[in-house]
């Protein structure tokens, strides 16, 4: 049985662990070769290992997001060797701290802006021209429902994460009538560091491992998905 993203070139942020993680190993298993992107090369390797006990291909791209420049040769690196790009997971984000907006360091607030908004920015201006290049390029971009909530103490993070909705929801708006579509995930609580760190005292346990998302991805991701601007949420 032939595989649903069979020839096609995926490209994962926050690829290292977590949702990212699991992302990249299940569009391995169902046939793309997944450019992997995160900050760490031990865990870069961990999931390329991850991928091949698969079945499926990686390519490792150790990336600090916060190097924009990096992101543009990233997407001539693409072009150069594939000319076209399938699927895009940007799923690479940061909690920064939780902390009242008048207590937040600026430091930390300029680190959320750069990692949740203007890295997937540059991610849609570097890479846009090889969605197009695609059959049926598709961008999937992580959320969380604090953007549209209004919780004291999340402010960087929430605000961030509202500003990312938006870049999402209007690139799609600007898709309208080409073969690219763009959506927003909202994975809801998830068992991985990040809710760890957010919420300390919770029973990871208790929540949905990250391996759980990945149908909803993949759906999402494939050429037969057709919705575009589309808030999609997890439900266990």
């Amino acid at each position: 049985m032939a595989k649903i993203f069979s020839g096609k070139i995926a490209l994962v942020t926050g690829a290292s662990r977590g949702i990212g993680r699991a992302a990249a190993v299940a569009l391995g298993r169902e046939g793309a070769h997944v450019i992997c992107v995160a900050r760490t090369v031990g865990g870069l390797e961990e999931t390329d290992d991850a991928i091949q006990k698969a079945g499926g291909t990686a390519t490792l791209v150790p990336l600090n997001l916060k190097d924009f420049a990096a992101i543009d040769r990233l997407g001539a690196s693409i072009f150069e060797r594939w000319k076209k790009l399938d699927a895009l997971f940007g799923n690479a984000g940061t909690l920064g701290v939780l902390t009242p907006l008048t207590h937040l360091d600026p430091k930390v607030f300029q680190e959320l802006l750069d990692i949740n908004v203007t890295a997937n920015w540059r991610l849609i201006r570097s890479l846009d021209p090889l969605l197009r290049q695609s059959d049926a390029g598709r961008a999937l971009f992580v959320s969380s429902s604090v953007a549209r909530k209004h919780l004291p103490y999340w402010g960087g993070y929430a605000t961030t994460k509202a500003a990312l909705e938006m870049l999402a929801f209007t690139y799609a708006a600007e898709l309208s009538g080409t073969n690219v579509k763009a959506n927003v995930l909202d994975p809801g609580p998830v068992r991985t560091l990040m809710r760890a760190k957010a919420m300390p005292g919770e029973d990871p346990a208790t929540l949905p491992r990250p391996e759980e998302l990945t149908p909803m991805i993949l759906e999402a991701l494939s050429p037969s998905y057709e919705k575009n601007g589309e808030l999609i949420k997890f439900r266990k």
